[in-house]
Parts: structure tokens; C-alpha cells; sequence
């Protein structure tokens, strides 16, 4: 355990170095695992689902129908 200041700030430096280390390795791993996908991003979201009411027809079907219509009773 660091007693005075002058040792404190070592430990402080050491353990900073330790983790700005990590952090640019993280960051590089991260670059390079991922470069792939620049290559196909053209700014779309690949796991959206773009025809929203046929993606709700074919997995809610008359559920979500019997829903709509109670919604419209309201009004």
C-alpha cells in the first residue's frame, strides 16, 4: 500500500499505463474482428425487418387483427 504521495502517484501511473494498454488493445482487437462488416455496410440495418405489416401477419396473424379492431372500437 502507497504511504506518501510520491508513491501513490507511481502506483497511479503504473496501473494507468496497465490500463491504457488494455484499452488500445481492446480498441485494435476490436477493428480488426469487425472489418469485415465495413465492407457490407452501406448504412442499413441488416437485421431489420422491412415489410413490418407482413412480419406481423405471419407471426401474430389473428391475434394482432382482433387486437387492431378492439383498438379501433374505441375511437
Amino acid at each position: 500500500m502507497a504511504q506518501t504521495q510520491k508513491q501513490r502517484m507511481a502506483l497511479i501511473r503504473k496501473v494507468s499505463k496497465k490500463f491504457n494498454k488494455k484499452l488500445q488493445r481492446n480498441h485494435r482487437v476490436r477493428r480488426t474482428e469487425t472489418s469485415f462488416l465495413d465492407k457490407v455496410d452501406n448504412g442499413n440495418n441488416i437485421y431489420a425487418y422491412t415489410d413490418a405489416p407482413k412480419y406481423v401477419d405471419d407471426y401474430y396473424g389473428d391475434r394482432a387483427r382482433s387486437q387492431e379492431s378492439y383498438e379501433k372500437d374505441w375511437d
